[in-house]
């Protein structure tokens, strides 16, 4: 599907669009490093964030790389056990997340085709991010939805990835402004608690102030390459050349494709403030609850600024309130919890 400036056929816009998946040949990449797992609470900076603390978790596994909004979301649920995670590793997946990663790709394929195009560096690998998210932008323009359209920006001085869900047009046909919804799958047919729900909302707040910081302020491209360690003018490969003009543009340089984003942006309009969760029934897919919010500022920076806290060294990690103890219940490191034993609670 062609994009921005260029010329649309007919078939070009009645087909799905193409979003390409980064195949890995330069030895150098790593998947967990860059993947886009995955925001008024403050504005995008166009100066770079101060360093972080020597020995703070930001620094120790996150250097010169983004915090994903799952990183956000996860550290709200327990920041013990995201401790755990970092410094052991993420437990073996469980049915009921492979169900739901399963149901993801599904709605993902009613109007996404995906495939797969070979990059040689951290440069490419980014263009393909940003010419997948210029190609979604497109098709939510044309077609009033996408799915699964990653998203980029500074939140409180840090930078952060994510993968928007869902966006799609007010059914109106009026309204500019796209909605903002994510589709999480239960193993139960039970509503979740009010702990679940509250880390779905910081979860689509964090989209929310991406895009909208994407769509309102200049993209800080200079601290971008900078911090990420990127080269503008690196000349890209015939593969990926090939891959944008796909998109109906021509790119010879890194920096090429980073304008037709930043110009990508400046065409769209910011979501709308009542945001949506919807929840399904992983045997049948059916729907439990549809739960609309209203984006929230003031909470929203609370809470991320709680987050970084922890991320930045300022202080010890937290565990579960006595009222959500029962989050141990389902915490593979629960045994090694420090506070197990010697309190009875565990992360």
């Amino acid at each position: 599907m062609a994009i921005i400036e260029a010329a649309l056929s007919a078939a070009a816009a009645a087909a799905r669009p193409v979003v390409f998946s980064a195949a890995r040949r330069a030895v150098s990449l790593s998947c967990a490093a860059y993947k886009f797992a995955a925001s008024s609470g403050g504005d995008i900076e166009d100066s770079p964030p101060p360093p972080p603390p020597r020995g703070s978790l930001l620094a120790r596994f996150r250097d010169r790389r983004a915090l994903a909004v799952t990183d956000i979301t996860a550290t709200e649920w327990c920041e013990k056990q995201m401790e755990f995670v970092l410094e052991h590793g993420r437990p073996e997946r469980t049915q009921a997340m492979k169900a739901g990663s399963e149901r993801h790709a599904q709605l993902e394929q009613e109007v996404i085709e995906r495939a797969d195009v070979t990059v040689r560096s951290l440069e490419e690998l980014w263009a393909v991010k940003f010419m997948n998210f210029i190609m979604g932008a497109n098709q939510l323009m044309l077609e009033g939805i996408t799915r699964e359209l990653p998203v980029i920006g500074l939140v409180e001085g840090s930078w952060m990835t994510g993968v928007i869900d869902e966006l799609r047009m007010p059914p109106d046909a009026i309204s500019l402004h796209p909605i903002l919804v994510d589709t999480k799958t239960r193993f139960k047919p039970t509503v979740p608690s009010e702990a679940q729900k509250r880390n779905g909302r910081l979860q689509v707040m964090c989209y929310k102030y991406l895009w909208d910081n994407l769509i309102g302020e200049k993209f800080p491209a200079d601290n971008f390459f900078s911090y990420f360690d990127l080269d503008p003018s690196y000349l890209l490969s015939d593969d990926i050349k090939q891959f944008i003009r796909f998109s109906g543009l021509n790119a010879k340089t890194f920096e090429d494709v980073v304008k037709y984003f930043k110009v990508t942006c400046h065409t769209l309009a910011r979501s709308q403030e009542q945001l949506l969760l919807r929840y399904e029934l992983q045997a049948d897919n059916s729907l439990l609850e549809e739960y609309q919010f209203s984006y929230d500022a003031g909470w929203f920076k609370d809470q991320i600024q709680e987050v970084l806290s922890f991320w930045r060294g300022s202080r010890e990690p937290r565990y579960v309130s006595e009222e959500e103890r029962w989050k141990c219940s389902f915490c593979k490191f629960a045994n090694n919890c420090p506070l197990n034993a010697s309190t009875s609670r565990c992360c």
